[in-house]
């Protein structure tokens, strides 16, 4: 019954204490066959051997120095196995070649290009695409300088759809100032687009 002690008597433990190094399951075998203790489960007696620190000395680890007992053996041949077992040089189907493409949560695209991940040293990375185009014809983007969507549309890449603009701009574009340019309709995007630029102009000009 859960939760009743279970009483041992004093060969009992010296029993079970003999064999704490062995497998418990192996120990427990032995312990019910010799006292006819079928009230005793294999929890009960590992509980027991914990308690009392009588401990197998096993971590469950290889030691260090251990050679595998298959270490330089050939599988034989199973052409079910053969059939789903990768070949030397082959990659995943999931692998990601240069210019593989995903959208980010903010909905622009990311391109993978061969060059150097510096943070992690591959030999890839995902770039955002529409600036990875921009730079190859206009350069890189000058520190303070961003790259806005004209048409409000993040996944039209075409640099022509990008214009450079101070990053401090940005805010006059968005909902801070109530003008949404993105989702305004496309007549009014120039408008709105000039109205920024000569606010962030005088802007600067009184900052002078």
């Amino acid at each position: 019954m859960k939760g009743t002690a279970i009483n041992y008597s004093q060969e009992e433990l010296a029993f079970i204490k003999a064999r704490g190094a062995k497998p418990r399951r192996e120990a427990h075998v032995e312990f019910v066959k010799k006292f006819d203790r079928a009230d005793v489960s294999l929890a009960n007696l590992t509980a027991l051997c914990k308690r009392k620190g009588w401990l197998t000395g096993r971590s469950g680890c290889f030691e260090s120095g251990h050679v595998p007992d298959n270490k330089g053996k050939t599988m034989p041949y199973n052409p079910n196995r053969a059939r789903t077992q990768f070949k030397k040089g082959q990659l995943p189907a999931n692998t990601k070649y240069a210019g593989h493409e995903r959208t980010t949560r903010d909905g622009y695209v990311e391109i993978s290009v061969e060059e150097m991940n510096p943070h992690t040293g591959f030999e890839r990375r995902y770039v955002q695409k529409h600036r990875w185009l921009w730079e190859k014809e206009n350069g890189q983007v000058p520190e303070g300088m961003a790259l806005k969507c004209l048409d409000g549309n993040k996944q039209n890449t075409d640099p022509s759809n990008w214009k450079l603009i101070p990053r401090a701009m940005l805010p006059r574009l968005n909902n801070r100032w109530g003008r949404n340019y993105d989702n305004a309709p496309s007549e009014l995007k120039p408008t709105i687009m000039a109205v920024a630029e000569l606010e962030h102009c005088a802007a600067q000009h009184v900052k002078k």
